[in-house]
């Protein structure tokens, strides 16, 4: 099925985030390389994944989400950043799915039910797809994870050394922690609230403006943070 088509079938717009693995992805040590990845639009038979990694029509591939479970399936179209799967479950999975979807549609339409529990509270952009920028001006394509003024989780196939200094959008800041699908990156300064979005995701080729040499050299100075 194409996404055009399951865009005009019944279907829940949920972000649930999750990890899934790509058939041929595999990790230094030979192991399949796990991504991070969250749901756009899931219906009991089909989802929209949003994904660093898109990989090709008629992969076979596994995923977990923590409010679905362990899915398995076969991508039907992909798109930039996305693709379409659809799920190889049984029907008491299937009805487990639709259950769920009923609950968390629910859940959306109350969202102060929902308590946020950190001391910086986290943001799932709208938008998951942004450049990095680091120190020699190389600049890639990232997944963010997840986001918060003091800084954000990158999801990443090329890992980056504790203390390496980037840019994420127009946020300067320097990598703090690695885990298996990406690294988090701590600001060098707190972000304001209100306009995180705005200055983490930025399209290619507008990533670098407002960005100065001093920058850099202001991170220069900073000490590495021991945790995130």
């Amino acid at each position: 099925m194409s996404t055009e088509k399951f865009l005009k079938q019944r279907g829940v717009e949920v972000v649930v985030d999750g990890h899934y693995t790509l058939p041929n992805w595999y990790d230094p040590e030979g192991r399949l390389r796990t991504f991070a990845c969250r749901t756009n639009r899931v219906s009991p038979y089909r989802m929209i994944v949003d994904v660093p990694v898109v990989g090709k029509v008629g992969d076979y591939l596994s995923s977990y989400f923590k409010d679905f479970g362990k899915l398995d399936g076969r991508i039907s179209d992909t798109k930039r950043g996305s693709f379409l799967l659809e799920l190889d479950v049984n029907t008491a999975t299937r009805q487990k799915i639709a259950d769920k979807l009923v609950w968390l549609e629910q859940k959306q339409k109350d969202p102060d039910k929902v308590v946020e529990l950190r001391r910086t509270p986290r943001i799932i952009p709208a938008k998951p797809h942004t450049t990095l920028t680091l120190a020699d001006g190389a600049v890639h394509e990232r997944f963010i994870i997840d986001m918060s003024v003091a800084g954000a989780a990158v999801s990443s196939a090329v890992q980056l050394e504790v203390g390496t200094p980037l840019a994420i959008g127009a946020c300067v800041g320097r990598v703090i922690r690695p885990f298996p699908s990406g690294f988090a990156v701590q600001f060098i300064e707190k972000q304001n609230y209100h306009d995180l979005e705005r200055l983490v995701v930025r399209p290619l080729g507008t990533v670098n403006r407002g960005l100065k040499a001093s920058d850099w050299d202001a991170i220069a100075d900073e000490p590495e943070a021991a945790s995130a």
